[in-house]
């Protein structure tokens, strides 16, 4: 009979792909796919519109109410430009106890536990099933997992709980951050840099708009909130990419800016989006006509992930307590797919092995105590689900 893979030694494979959310990631779930076709159980795929990247879930026990979802990404964030010390595409474990690699942290070390721990599903005399959703292009603004939530939610009986395995130490989360998305694209008009009067640079008004977003993010620090334990508690602002020009001694034709912001949970998450607007509209593109007629700025929408409340999770929450043994929640600044799925009326909580804090990072690594301690979290899940 064939040894069932542990965590680690799944882990391992799942770090071997490099999913980068500019990739595809179908290798990977081909061999999710497959490897659970092995133990006989059957998936489903859901793809994106060109069939380049697709979703899965999968389903262990009978076909009845009350179960759970396993909820997991499986796109990793670039590695470009970090000074990795072991290769970023396979797994090495060192001396310090922690396990080095891309996705090991955030967040192919939930996903690896879940897959690994099917045979004892299998084996255990489940009540209720347990439902795994892995998803793709999280890292760019969930993109995948509004698909795998309606196609889940329309094809399996209602869930008890989601638990979204995001790296939280394996502390339960109950509340989460807003996020939006937004690409900037500033249209300028080329002139020879000696002729500054004949054209306008989209870079400097691309600039001057970076300028305006740090003085927002400055008055929106002075809300700092002291009521929840997100940190930073207040909105925050990034700008992730800008790119543009074609020369030095060319007036940019085109900037574009590639930023978003992160809201409290129960904030005004469209506040960034409609003080942006304005500012373009009644100064900003104003002043960049006055200059040339043709000029001109678009601010597009790319991605809105949505918060995370406590309020109606409750009975997630509670379960979650109970298989880590711990005795409170928390709530965390970044986003997930939480609100996604609890958008759905399915009570959602966040809990996985890792720390955030490694989550996109160079030398990315999980402690081999914190996988233990996700094995322990779904054994105790599956003897809670033999009870029921």
């Amino acid at each position: 009979m064939k040894t069932a893979p542990s965590s680690i030694d799944m882990l391992g494979r799942l770090v071997g792909f490099d999913t980068t959310s500019r990739n595809s990631n179908l290798a990977l779930i081909h061999f999710i796919r497959d490897h659970l076709a092995e133990l006989g159980l059957e998936s489903t795929l859901v793809p994106n519109a060109e069939g380049t990247k697709a979703n899965l879930f999968a389903s262990v026990g009978p076909e009845v109410e009350g179960g759970v979802v396993l909820s997991g990404h499986t796109d990793v964030v670039p590695v470009d430009g970090q000074a990795w010390t072991t290769d970023p595409w396979q797994l090495a474990e060192k001396d310090d106890g922690n396990l080095y690699g891309r996705g090991t942290c955030d967040m192919k070390g939930f996903v690896a536990a879940c897959l690994a721990h099917v045979p004892a599903f299998q084996k255990a005399h489940l009540k209720v099933p347990m439902h795994l959703a892995f998803s793709y292009d999280e890292e760019i603004g969930c993109l995948g997992a509004r698909s795998l939530a309606e196609r889940l939610v329309g094809s399996v009986p209602r869930p008890q709980a989601v638990i979204v395995g995001e790296p939280t130490m394996m502390s339960v989360v109950n509340a989460q951050n807003a996020g939006g998305g937004l690409v900037a694209t500033f249209t300028g008009v080329e002139a020879h840099s000696s002729m500054t009067h004949l054209g306008v640079s989209a870079i400097h008004f691309a600039g001057d708009f970076i300028h305006w977003l740090n003085e927002l993010q400055e008055e929106l620090a002075t809300r700092r909130r002291g009521d929840i334990d997100t940190v930073p508690g207040h909105t925050t602002i990034n700008v992730g990419i800008i790119t543009g020009g074609t020369a030095a001694n060319i007036l940019a034709r085109e900037c574009t800016l590639n930023w978003g912001y992160r809201t409290l949970p129960d904030g005004d998450a469209w506040e960034v989006q409609r003080r942006a607007e304005k500012y373009i509209a009644e100064l900003l593109l104003p002043k960049m006509r006055s200059k040339h007629p043709d000029a001109n700025i678009t601010l597009r929408r790319r991605s809105f992930v949505p918060g995370l409340l406590p309020q109606d999770n409750e009975e997630a929450a509670e379960l979650a307590l109970k298989w880590t043994g711990g005795n409170r929640t928390y709530a965390v600044p970044y986003g997930t797919e939480a609100g996604i799925f609890r958008g759905h009326g399915i009570p959602t909580v966040i809990c996985g092995p890792g720390d955030i804090s490694q989550a996109h990072q160079p030398n990315e690594f999980v402690a081999r105590a914190q996988m233990d301690a996700c094995d322990a979290f779904l054994d105790k899940m599956t003897a809670w689900a033999e009870r029921q």
